[in-house]
């Protein structure tokens, strides 16, 4: 039995996120039955993280197990060839002998997991900022027609880099079993009149990158001062942050892992306009 990693793209404008659903329109439902109709047998995957509706992927990582034999490029195009346009596998790699057999006997010294090799997730939100909408963005990049200073933005996001309770940016639902997360990064670039937000972390609650872009967008107006997101997460209150904001521009751009797995990386470069 071989352990197989797959990177995955998708534009998750028309799907309900990606974990499986009974309504079957989601990316995992399309990539397992994909996976079936290559393989001609049903096998069951397991990703690095979790997205919602409309939220897209640049470097989503799955593993999963099976006793077939087949080159990495024949997993790529054989897959790819039942997949809808806008989810494609880009590379496979075939790791090593499966040595644990479920999450409960993961042995992170021996096995590769999707989820819990993983070292740091990395996401980008894409903003168009400008007067006037643009409907060639729409789905791929957040929009906010009021000016933004990326300056107080910048210096806003300085009390969150470290290791933090995070309540205050945590959706309702969360599932998490702990709200404690080690940020490592936080980098906002603006390029005309786009705005990207790069944010790098051990992991991340749900929703927890688009209430803090909903809270640095709140600054970058005015309406806030520059320490108010330092407060809120003193403060681990909801309730009285920023709203989510909208889920078009967020892309899952990458997950670390060990060198040695020696898993490709993919360029931030692939986002619209850049």
């Amino acid at each position: 039995m071989k352990r197989i990693a797959l990177g995955i793209q998708y534009n998750g404008t028309d799907w309900q996120g990606y974990q499986v659903q009974p309504h079957g329109q989601t990316v995992q439902d399309k990539l397992e039955r994909a996976i079936e109709q290559f393989a001609c047998v049903r096998i069951g995957t397991t990703c690095a993280g979790r997205t919602d509706a409309g939220v897209h992927a640049l470097g989503q990582v799955v593993h999963f197990d099976t006793d077939l034999h087949r080159e990495s490029h024949a997993w790529v195009r054989g897959i790819n060839a039942f997949l809808p346009d806008s989810i494609g596998v880009r590379w496979a790699r075939e790791l090593h002998e499966v040595v644990a057999y479920g999450d409960a006997e993961f042995d992170a010294e021996a096995d590769f997991h999707a989820r819990f090799s993983a070292r740091s997730r990395t996401y980008h939100y894409l903003l168009y900022n400008n007067a006037v909408r643009a409907p060639l963005l729409a789905g791929r990049a957040g929009f906010c027609h009021r000016p933004l200073d990326v300056e107080r933005m910048r210096a806003a996001v300085v009390p969150l880099i470290g290791t933090h309770d995070f309540s205050a940016f945590r959706a309702s639902g969360c599932q998490a079993k702990t709200p404690v997360k080690a940020m490592y990064g936080i980098d906002i670039e603006r390029h005309g009149d786009m705005i990207l937000f790069t944010l790098r972390a051990s992991a991340f609650l749900h929703h927890m990158v688009r209430n803090l872009v909903g809270a640095l967008v709140y600054v970058g107006q005015g309406r806030q001062p520059t320490d108010w997101v330092g407060q809120l997460l003193a403060g681990r209150d909801r309730t009285v942050a920023a709203p989510t904001f909208m889920p078009d521009g967020l892309y899952l751009a990458n997950i670390e892992y060990d060198p040695r797995w020696n898993l490709p990386q993919e360029s931030p470069r692939i986002l619209p306009a850049f």
